[in-house]
């Protein structure tokens, strides 16, 4: 296996001292034109790339900003990750991007990952609904700031969307195509998302005089095409089916629409569909698909501000501050029939 070459290979070949590559390195214009030449001479051959983590051992500040998200299949979390990274690259940060895949398990280690590699800071959108990792990761005094989630009960900074005003949003216009009954496909039942959505469908129902009973809940284990077709598999089984069905997200949308596809049902006709996140492949669909838009790179961006404004040595205390932002609904051809 070759060895790494390290200051003081560099040293021995320019025939310098290590504290003049050093300085070559951090404060060129402090050295003679000929010395500098002769050590960027020794760098080049052989092949010496500065050591970032030492650098930053010593320094004791990490360029570099975890970001760890819920489903990198996800294009809503590719959005919120491309705001993130913009916001780093004109602070001169990197982002070192991570997927929990829906596992708090996996969640752990990333975490674990990121106190080893002693981050500037981590913007997380929790996969544990227990709260526990995220209590085990603030003994490393590491500032967080959770995306897409509230920090209900905490005291870090959040950005987020009003997710229960988006599951108004959605169900409200079913509501008002004349829908009575309607299918929830809601993903797994301890995400605070899933939760909120859910809360703010049966908010638009109470708003119209229909009771809970009007929504009829199909929960998947996950949030993603395969248990959207599951999920209007299910469906199309059941004895007296929905008129609409609202999906937690549109991952979970495109796969009910996929399901009704194949088994010749027709949207919005047979059954109208709203989803939520307004990725780019909604208005795609072969059906364009409704949906609660996310201003998914907004706040990445805006997470990124808040964790660099915590982590900035300005002398003056930090606030934590919860950042919420409006959905909007964008109507679309998949919800549109008349009843």
């Amino acid at each position: 296996m070759a060895q790494s070459v390290g200051i003081k290979d560099v040293a021995r070949v320019a025939g310098v001292s290590v504290g003049t590559v050093s300085n070559v390195i951090n404060r060129p214009d402090t050295v003679a034109a000929e010395t500098r030449a002769r050590v960027l001479s020794a760098i080049d051959r052989l092949g010496y790339v500065r050591s970032e983590s030492a650098r930053q051992l010593r320094a004791g500040r990490s360029r570099i900003m975890g970001l760890l998200v819920l489903d990198m299949g996800n294009p809503f979390f590719v959005d919120v990750a491309r705001g993130a990274e913009r916001t780093a690259r004109q602070a001169g940060l990197g982002v070192m991007v991570c997927n929990s895949a829906q596992s708090p398990s996996e969640e752990a280690e990333y975490l674990s990952l990121f106190a080893e590699q002693r981050v500037r800071g981590v913007l997380l959108t929790p996969a544990d609904a227990s709260g526990r990792n995220i209590e085990a990761f603030r003994r490393h005094g590491i500032p967080f700031v959770l995306v897409d989630r509230v920090a209900e009960g905490t005291t870090e900074c959040s950005v987020s969307v009003d997710d229960v005003a988006g599951g108004a949003l959605a169900v409200r216009h079913l509501v008002d195509a004349g829908h009575r009954s309607i299918a929830y496909v809601s993903g797994p039942p301890g995400l605070n998302q899933v939760r909120d959505r859910r809360t703010g469908a049966l908010d638009a129902l109470a708003e119209a005089g229909l009771g809970p009973d009007s929504l009829h809940e199909l929960p998947t284990e996950r949030l993603d095409v395969a248990a959207g077709r599951d999920a209007g598999a299910r469906l199309l089984g059941l004895a007296h089916r929905p008129t609409a069905a609202f999906c937690a997200n549109d991952l979970l949308a495109l796969g009910v629409l996929q399901a009704m596809y194949a088994a010749g049902v027709g949207v919005p006709d047979d059954l109208a569909i709203v989803g939520y996140d307004d990725i780019e492949f909604a208005a795609a669909a072969a059906v364009p698909l409704t949906s609660v838009r996310q201003p998914a790179v907004t706040m990445g961006a805006l997470a990124a501000e808040l964790l660099l404004e915590e982590t900035e040595d300005t002398g003056a205390p930090h606030e934590h501050r919860r950042l919420v932002l409006a959905p909007e609904l964008v109507v679309r051809r998949s919800s549109l029939s008349a009843r």
